[in-house]
């Protein structure tokens, strides 16, 4: 066998144990429990400088998320809202924030869109 022939087997099994490491690697991450929890708070906390620096007023969001959850499930009791996705077209009758609420009744996603004067409204609440 040339040394051609030794130089390039050697490098093709490297480049196979580095491809393997890596995905045993990344697999292990993956299966973390921690690791879809620190992506969903990167996530919202991502949606939430978005909304921040576009101008959107965080605590009108909650109110008018909380507004319609208590004329649309009366009774119920959220113990959080959390701002999950944001939808900022050109303009503001094209705005669209989704909230989740949360609570012992379980979860409810709050779609809000904007008004031309700027105010919220509940688009639907899945």
């Amino acid at each position: 066998m040339s040394v051609l022939g030794i130089v390039l087997i050697v490098v093709g099994a490297l480049l196979v144990l580095l491809f393997v490491g890596g995905y045993v690697r990344a697999r292990a991450q993956a299966n973390r429990p921690e690791y879809g929890a620190n992506v969903a708070a990167a996530d919202r906390a991502l949606e939430q400088a978005r909304a921040t620096d576009r101008g959107w007023d965080r605590e009108l969001l909650r109110e008018a998320a909380l507004a319609a959850l208590a004329s649309e499930r009366p009774g119920s009791e959220w113990d959080g809202v959390e701002l999950v996705l944001v939808d900022d077209k050109p303009g503001v009758t094209d705005d669209v924030a989704h909230l989740v609420a949360t609570g012992p009744d379980g979860q409810a996603r709050v779609v809000l869109a904007r008004r031309e004067g700027g105010d919220w409204y509940s688009q639907r609440i899945e």
